[in-house]
């Protein structure tokens, strides 16, 4: 079936969809994974985009139950130039258009997603619109312009839980209730740490449980006082989608829980306390998505090839007592800092990988040490 990819610039490309009829309209971004289509569907950080894959061949080795980083695709729409529709995968169970399909995500092939990639890179992430209608392509552009930037939106209350949960023996979140005056009992042994979800990737909760930690998960709602209700030893802020400036009151309460708390941020995590701690954000052009960044840990003189998924990048230059301890190697951009006198650190990119390497994931024994020697547990 026929379908139109427009750009809000008037640049159009034609394709096929492999999910029947349907329209789709977000901001086309490209990721340069050969691999792990699965997780980057599944991404919470990726609502509201349309993501090109740079590599030619997708859904060879199928859909399987357990590399999935949320409960249902997240991606606006799915631009590839083949979609293989008979995979073969021991752990296969369902193709990548069926998948698609079940979650009514638009899925189109037959796009020369090298020419995207190169327009998007030459000339910033854009609008965009794909659409099987018989219309012309002068009116879908007119569609594109007319979709809301990404800069100024909120899109962490379409990705947010609405009530805490933990997460469960069996890999996955769980339903918990908080007393009558707002406290919890804590489950298990090791460091408390209330980790709020803005749209949180599950390795990130895998890889912190991993260490020994007490997870509770929270909406981003939730005040300084009601934190203090549940008397973590530390608070872990996760990543999630759209405009980090919007999210002024998260900021604030991030600012205050700065004084009490130890901290760690991944991705909008990191941007939301870079500017709880003074610092402001702004739009890359064309975003950092993909398996292949190299990273040079600033502490250790350690290069890293890392996975990374963000459109936006903090500015902290001249905000005192901050140290950058992460620069990206392509565009010098920050991937990460900490506080040089308070327990805070931070990172921009996904050291949780899901998929990616894995060269990042001491971050999470970092935290892991860093609660030790600020609480003693």
């Amino acid at each position: 079936m026929k379908a139109i990819l427009a750009l809000e610039d008037g640049t159009c490309f034609e394709g096929r969809s492999f999910t029947g009829k349907g329209n789709a309209g977000g901001e086309a971004i490209f990721n340069t994974g050969m691999t792990g289509y699965q997780e980057v569907l599944t991404d919470p950080s990726y609502a509201g985009q349309l993501v090109c894959m740079t590599y030619p061949l997708v859904g060879n080795y199928g859909v399987n139950l357990e590399d999935v980083e949320s409960s249902r695709v997240q991606v606006g729409a799915f631009i590839v130039k083949e979609c293989c529709k008979t995979p073969s995968n021991w752990r296969s169970v369902q193709s990548l258009p069926d998948y698609l399909k079940e979650h009514n995500v638009m899925g189109i092939e037959g796009i020369d997603t090298r020419a995207l990639t190169r327009h998007l890179r030459l000339h910033g992430a854009q609008r965009a619109i794909i659409s099987t209608d018989d219309v012309t392509p002068e009116e879908l552009v007119a569609r594109a312009k007319a979709l809301p930037s990404m800069e100024g939106q909120n899109l962490t209350t379409q990705v947010c839980p609405s009530e805490p949960y933990i997460w469960s023996e069996e890999g996955r979140p769980a339903p918990v209730s908080l007393n009558s005056d707002g406290s919890y009992d804590w489950q298990g042994k090791g460091p408390r740490v209330l980790v709020y979800d803005f749209g949180i990737k599950w390795n990130i909760l895998r890889l912190l449980a991993a260490e020994g930690l007490d997870l509770l998960v929270v909406p981003p709602s939730f005040t300084p006082e009601q934190v203090d209700k549940i008397a973590p030893h530390a608070v872990f802020l996760s990543n999630g989608p759209g405009d980090p400036a919007t999210l002024t009151e998260v900021v604030k309460n991030v600012a205050v829980l700065a004084d009490t708390y130890p901290l760690a941020g991944i991705c909008l995590g990191h941007q939301i306390l870079g500017q709880a701690l003074g610092g402001k954000t702004y739009k890359l052009a064309f975003g950092h998505h993909g398996l292949n960044h190299p990273v040079k840990d600033l502490t250790t003189g350690r290069i890293e090839i890392s996975s990374q998924n963000h459109g936006f990048c903090v500015d902290i230059e001249g905000i005192e007592n901050l140290e950058i301890t992460h620069v990206n190697l392509n565009d010098q951009t920050l991937e990460g800092f900490r506080h040089t006198k308070k327990p805070i650190l931070a990172i921009q990119h996904h050291p949780e990988a899901g998929p990616g390497p894995h060269d990042s994931q001491y971050f999470f024994r970092r935290f892991r040490d860093m609660i030790q020697e600020a609480t003693g547990v």
